[in-house]
């Protein structure tokens, strides 16, 4: 069962097997948004967790594969000396662990470099020799130090540490219930959400991959395949049915999608639950 964790009002998914399902499994592709431990500045790729749209959230949980989770609220810690022995035994066992991690980093760094300055030696050889000349120095060319581990320094700050995603040992967890609105979940029966999810239950239903669309100015983006390996093909704007439209709107959307090179899908939805679209397309003066 994949595990959908809630914090006010979104869904994230944090374990890596989940995440990867979602996606090559059940055609759902989120967005990641975590930083990466060694670029946290950078924004261009990103690492778990995967955030889910509320729609892509319901869809896992109606079919039966996910389950909406909350978490208590967090109980202050006490004091280190409050701590039983099997968690001052985890801590040791957790540092001695990355004492091992730093000296088998330093030994492969100090591999990696020593492979380096051989392949160069010859090259500092003769620019060692060169010097020497102009220097009107004579004699043989210094020694090669013979402990590269001794002389060579890799500050424990460069030391690559694995930061875990999930707790090993998660605590007490509620589950929730997506049809019934609560502050951790509010878009049970809300006419936007419902609206949205109709018409997202039914693009995915299709076949397409169906993502968020708010980059365009829509509701969602429509993939004929994996956002991977496919441009996006729809803008759909989600309207209700009997709710009039203006023709500003209309023009708007249809320039917007000609511009993008994407065909805009007004996306309705009839009092039995079926979605109607209208595509929207410029064709500009002729």
């Amino acid at each position: 069962m994949i595990r959908i964790h809630l914090l006010e009002g979104k869904a994230f998914v944090w374990n890596y097997t989940d995440a990867r399902q979602i996606r090559e499994k059940h055609r759902i592709v989120g967005t990641l948004v975590g930083a990466l431990a060694r670029k946290p500045r950078q924004n261009v790729r990103m690492g778990l967790p995967l955030q889910l749209l509320p729609e892509e959230a319901r869809l896992l949980v109606e079919r039966g594969v996910a389950t909406l989770l909350k978490n208590p609220a967090c109980q202050p810690h006490g004091d280190d000396t409050g701590q039983g022995p099997s968690t001052l035994e985890d801590v040791a066992t957790y540092q001695k662990g990355l004492e091992e991690n730093y000296r088998e980093q330093l030994r492969l760094a100090a591999e990696q470099r020593k492979a380096l300055l051989d392949t160069l030696a010859e090259r500092i050889a003769q620019g060692q020799a060169k010097k020497r000349q102009q220097k009107g120095e004579d004699g043989d060319p210094p020694s090669k130090p013979a402990d590269l581990e001794s002389t060579f320094a890799f500050p424990r700050e460069s030391m690559m540490v694995q930061l875990p995603t999930e707790r090993t040992q998660p605590g007490p967890e509620e589950e929730i219930n997506c049809r019934v609105p609560s502050q951790d979940w509010p878009y049970a029966g809300q006419q936007g959400h419902e609206l949205r999810y109709r018409v997202f239950q039914n693009l995915w239903q299709r076949g397409y991959y169906v993502t968020s669309g708010s980059k365009f100015g829509g509701d969602f983006l429509v993939y004929p395949g994996d956002p991977m390996r496919f441009h996006a093909h729809y803008i759909a704007l989600c309207v209700p049915k009997d709710e009039p439209l203006s023709l500003c709107d209309i023009i708007s959307a249809g320039r917007l999608g000609t511009n993008v090179k994407k065909t805009v899908l007004l996306c309705s939805v009839e009092q039995d639950g079926t979605a109607v679209y209208s595509s929207l397309q410029w064709s500009g003066m002729q």
